[in-house]
């Protein structure tokens, strides 16, 4: 049984007016625990539209959106908020850090508004900074940044990873390392990651590739044999 059902969504803003856009128009997929997924688009193709939907941080127009049999679009506010404070995990291009605190402290923020969080000094250890836990933001690099953003999202314990340009303000050789690390979480925890990005040098790595276009999907393709991070350049 799938995890995630987008059924029929659409987003559309000035609806019935002359200026009337339909950021989603008809979007329907599927995807199962455990997923690595890129969600493949230009600019203005719908994509991060389609992963706030996913991660509570929008509302359909039409459409249905379900999650573990519950359709969240159908939800109320309370419920919309304890969805996405329990289920989702947002990784961000900028890394939204609370810079007067350490990465341990950034952390630990979040492990503390969970039910059923992970511990954070092993979520740290786990993205390669047991080292850095006392380093404030301005301490690290960009990647490590990205590291300690990283672990804030999935110290608590979600259902689903979600990643917008997660590798848009950083290096290739960095960025590699960051959707290594991605991966690995994913197989670690079990958890289905979900990334939007316009780069289609990302989509080689993914275990299934999803390209929108003017707000639908184009194409929905099983990638058979995704390449490692470390044998892409872009």
């Amino acid at each position: 049984m799938s995890q995630l059902k987008i059924i029929n969504a659409s987003k559309i803003y000035n609806e019935n007016t002359d200026h009337e856009v339909k950021a989603l128009d008809d979007v329907s997929f599927e995807a199962d625990k455990g997923e690595f997924i890129v969600i493949l688009g230009a600019s203005g193709a719908g994509k991060s539209t389609l992963l706030n939907i996913i991660g509570g941080m929008d509302t359909l127009t039409r459409g249905s959106f379900i999650i573990d049999n519950v359709d969240i679009s159908k939800v109320n506010e309370k419920e919309l908020s304890i969805f996405r404070r329990e289920k989702i995990g947002f990784v961000f291009q900028f890394y939204n850090l609370i810079n007067n605190l350490t990465a341990l402290e950034n952390v630990q923020i979040a492990e503390s508004l969970s039910n059923n969080p992970l511990d954070s000094i092993e979520v740290l250890n786990n993205v390669g900074l047991g080292k850095r836990l006392t380093n404030t933001p301005a301490e690290l690099s960009g990647g490590e940044q990205q590291r300690v953003a990283i672990a804030r999202a999935i110290v608590k314990n979600p259902t689903f990873l979600l990643c917008d340009e997660p590798t848009g303000a950083l290096d290739s050789k960095t960025g590699s390392h960051i959707i290594k690390l991605l991966i690995d979480i994913s197989k670690k925890y079990n958890k289905t990651v979900i990334i939007v990005t316009h780069n289609s040098k990302i989509a080689e790595v993914a275990s299934r590739v999803i390209r929108l276009q003017d707000g639908k999907i184009k194409s929905d393709t099983i990638n058979k044999t995704p390449k490692k991070p470390e044998d892409i350049t872009w």
